[in-house]
């Protein structure tokens, strides 16, 4: 069972999203040399890869971002807009492969810009990671201390070199409406705060935007030899009334769940909900009862039982198997 199971939206280590991941949306404005490895691979949704032997005209080719070697004053920068705006959290500076070509340091700026507007000369930058050592080959996680929402980021290397991956993590920005909203996108927040297994697949690529592109693109825990079910846990981007639940089998033929339920609680007043265990069984409520499911199949349901405004839901999956996407849709 192998397949995309680490898109960079979606970090099973990490408590936060990927802003910069493609797959949200997000892209590489400009940067001030790419002539090795394209820019635009900084923020590719899979984990970067070696292919030996792979050349192109430039020289090697690399999975990642790689400007020349700078023979003169000054060092390299690359601009990425925001998937969506959010609060930042931590930088993974990913130096996967490089080795002998990857920068010494490397620093981060961040600036917030209304709708459709992108940097230029004229914006104001403030550092959210001051220059820090690099490591090759190596995951370089940092923590940011801001609590400021930024749109953009400016990934400076010092002086040059490649850059496989820049995953900067934090929290969406949530905007309200008062229209209908899918409560369990991570794009709009939301979070996986617990799962019973995740073996074969993240639960939170759950709440990843899109169809599956694959079996590995979805939850999908391991073959359960003991007497339970398998659950997952989802925070909602906000609290909400939900109506209508979409549950996608997609790719997920020979292994997925015979059946789902679905519980739901408002924690709002609970200062532990988010500690990334499971709530006690009391506080569920049943908002979905346990319905069969179907191989590779978008499963809709709208006959929800009222159980007013929430802010957590249960996921229950029986036995085990995998899931490709769950759409909560309600109104804040």
């Amino acid at each position: 069972m192998t397949g995309i199971t680490h898109r960079s939206a979606v970090d099973p280590s990490s408590p936060w999203t990927n802003l910069a991941s493609a797959e949200l949306g997000a892209a590489v404005l400009s940067c001030t040399d790419d002539f090795f490895a394209e820019k635009e691979h900084l923020i590719s949704p899979t984990t970067p890869i070696f292919v030996e032997g792979r050349y192109t005209d430039h020289g090697k080719w690399m999975d990642g971002w790689e400007s020349r070697r700078k023979r003169g004053p000054g060092h390299d920068h690359a601009v990425v807009r925001l998937g969506v705006p959010g609060r930042i959290r931590a930088v993974d500076i990913d130096t996967s492969f490089f080795i002998g070509n990857y920068p010494p340091h490397g620093a981060l700026e961040a600036c917030r810009l209304p709708p459709g507007r992108d940097p230029d000369a004229q914006t104001a930058w403030t550092m959210v990671l001051p220059k820090v050592a690099l490591e090759g080959n190596a995951r370089n996680r940092h923590p940011v201390d801001s609590d400021a929402t930024w749109t953009h980021v400016r990934l400076h290397i010092y002086p040059d070199g490649g850059v496989a991956r820049l995953r900067v993590l934090g929290s969406p920005a949530f905007v309200p409406t008062d229209g209908e909203v899918d409560l369990a996108a991570m794009a709009n927040g939301a979070h996986v705060l617990a799962c019973s297994d995740q073996h074969f697949g993240p639960a939170m690529r759950m709440l990843a935007p899109g169809r599956g592109v694959n079996m590995g693109d979805g939850w999908e825990t391991r073959r359960k030899r003991v007497p339970g079910h398998d659950w997952a846990i989802v925070r909602l981007a906000a609290p909400g009334r939900i109506h209508r639940v979409l549950l996608d089998t997609c790719h997920f033929k020979g292994n997925f769940p015979d059946r789902f339920s679905l519980q739901a609680a408002n924690l709002s007043d609970d200062p532990s909900a988010d500690v990334g265990t499971e709530v006690p069984s009391q506080w569920w409520s049943t908002l979905l009862f346990p319905q069969k499911l179907q191989a590779d199949h978008e499963h809709v349901y709208t006959a929800l039982e009222d159980l007013g405004v929430v802010t957590h839901v249960r996921v229950n999956i029986f036995p085990d198997g995998g899931v490709s996407r769950l759409r909560l849709f309600g109104k804040v």
